[in-house]
């Protein structure tokens, strides 16, 4: 099943930032907004947004893409869009004065699979349903692996 597959791929562009900030420590932890802050002192994106974890996760998609029977290709697009969703999120959460890895449910799940699937669904033909399905699926299992991983020690926060 198709859905299932972009899932995977989606959760494991999502999760490897946070592999490789407990792999790397604050190794090669650059800022993407180089903490550069707005007229309002607010950050851009915030500390948590590194180049690390895009590399990261653009690179695992391209890996975890190849093994699902996808071209390495489309998991770096749908790696990066994915990361482009999360950025985006952060964008908003620091416009709204939310600090840096505060909880937003829905901001938190919503743009990082939904911009993925959309591009998805123009390579693989998928219905509007079978989309809102596959996010709501990746909210679920979002809120379930951060949980799983802040009890395993791989994220300071349970959300």
């Amino acid at each position: 099943m198709i859905e299932f597959k972009l899932l995977l791929l989606i959760i494991c562009a999502n999760g490897a930032p946070i592999i490789a900030r407990r792999f790397f420590g604050r190794r090669f932890d650059l800022p993407i907004d180089g903490g550069q802050t707005t007229i309002r002192g607010n950050p851009w994106l915030g500390p948590s947004k590194t180049f690390r974890g895009v590399l990261a996760a653009v690179l695992t998609s391209s890996l975890v893409a190849y093994f699902l029977g996808f071209s390495w290709t489309f998991g770096v697009i749908t790696g990066s869009l994915a990361m482009l969703g999360d950025l985006l999120a952060s964008f908003i959460k620091r416009r709204l004065g939310l600090p840096s890895s505060s909880q937003a449910p829905g901001l938190d799940q919503i743009p990082e699979s939904l911009i993925p699937l959309i591009y998805s669904s123009s390579v693989f033909e998928l219905g509007w349903l079978s989309i809102l399905l596959t996010v709501i699926g990746f909210w679920v299992s979002e809120i379930l692996l951060s949980r799983l991983f802040f009890k395993l020690g791989l994220r300071r926060h349970p959300y």
